[in-house]
């Protein structure tokens, strides 16, 4: 079969690889459609823990296929299923895990991270993922590109559950590439009364303003609080969501913020400047809720995927281009052009 192989920074070579073989509790999917993120991204430029020196495999973690085989222990799924598959897997016993946070047991497998992944023709599904539901189906109405969007969707729906978005607040996201239209349309969604996006790169605003925002600020050339203010009657966002690595952005955040506010520190920093100036008595007198969430678990994907199968978020505009398996560099290079929302990959 045809895979794209990471076999270091800046070397993904599209390549026959053997088709994998699956063990009586696993299953194989055939892949419609695999999506090209920030992660991914950041494993083609070397900059993944999970991708040392050395490691030679096959990346992509958004994916919709089909099942093509399943080991005669599994049940519950049928050979031409569609089916979306969350990519996160605790080992069963720690206590992330058993709490329904798999992305944060410190013993994770993810595909595409730590395993073979989805750019590739076939993709095997390792029985804690059986076991864990991480096969989830999708409806044939569902374009398996937009389908793919579950996991980030899942991401977004982890960060605003963490912050409570719901009907009637004034919403501020800061960043608005594909993540932060996620954001916009999900808050949306849970009845936000107001939505603003802070971004400096005109395109992105432009794109912010078609799908969904109420109004979008140049925080670099326009006084983003007055903006806030005006937008909120003056008091300030009651949710902010930092959907960039921009350690200014999480700075400002405290400043904009109602009191009462909640923050989601969406996006990290890069680790090796991690820090940020964080004023304690603004979040004392105001008392704010200042959170992070990382990933998404199986369960974020689940509520994820039950929200894409509804036809209740159009997420279909955030797939911007489309590229055959065999164009992989081109694809690489489409998403990472500062133009482009979700690139598809379809084998």
């Amino acid at each position: 079969m045809l895979a794209a192989v990471y076999h270091g920074p800046e070397d993904l070579r599209v390549e026959d690889v053997p088709k994998p073989a699956i063990g009586p509790d696993e299953a194989l999917v055939k892949v419609s459609n695999a999506n090209i993120c920030g992660t991914d991204l950041r494993i083609y430029k070397g900059g993944h823990r999970h991708y040392p020196p050395g490691a030679v495999r096959i990346p992509g973690h958004e994916v919709v296929g089909e099942i093509a085989a399943i080991g005669e222990q599994v049940a519950g799924y049928e050979i031409g299923q569609r089916v979306f598959v969350a990519p996160n897997m605790g080992n069963g016993r720690n206590r992330a895990t058993v709490s329904g946070n798999n992305n944060m047991d410190p013993d994770f497998q993810a595909i595409g991270i730590n395993l073979d992944g989805a750019f590739a023709e076939f993709m095997r599904v390792p029985a804690p993922a059986i076991r864990q539901g991480n096969l989830m189906p999708i409806s044939e109405a569902v374009d398996p590109a937009v389908a793919a969007l579950i996991e980030p969707l899942a991401c977004v729906l982890r960060g605003q559950n963490a912050v409570n978005v719901h009907d009637g607040d004034v919403v501020v996201v800061m960043g608005a590439g594909p993540i932060g239209i996620l954001h916009v349309k999900l808050a949306n969604l849970r009845g936000a009364l107001r939505v603003i996006v802070s971004e400096p790169a005109a395109g992105r605003r432009l794109q912010a303003l078609a799908l969904g925002a109420d109004r979008v600020v140049d925080p670099v050339n326009e006084d983003l609080r007055a903006v806030v203010l005006a937008e909120s009657n003056g008091r300030g966002a009651d949710v902010i969501i930092v959907a960039a690595p921009s350690k200014v952005a999480q700075e400002t955040a405290l400043d904009i913020t109602a009191v009462g506010g909640r923050i989601n520190l969406f996006g990290g920093l890069p680790k090796d400047d991690p820090f940020i100036r964080f004023d304690a008595n603004t979040v004392h007198y105001k008392e704010l809720i200042v959170t992070g969430t990382t990933a998404c678990s199986t369960y974020d994907c689940l509520r994820a995927a039950d929200i894409v199968n509804s036809g209740r978020l159009d997420l279909a505009p955030l797939i911007t281009a489309r590229f055959p398996l065999a164009e992989a560099a081109a694809a690489f290079a489409a998403a990472a052009d500062g133009q482009n929302l979700r690139v598809s990959l379809e084998p």
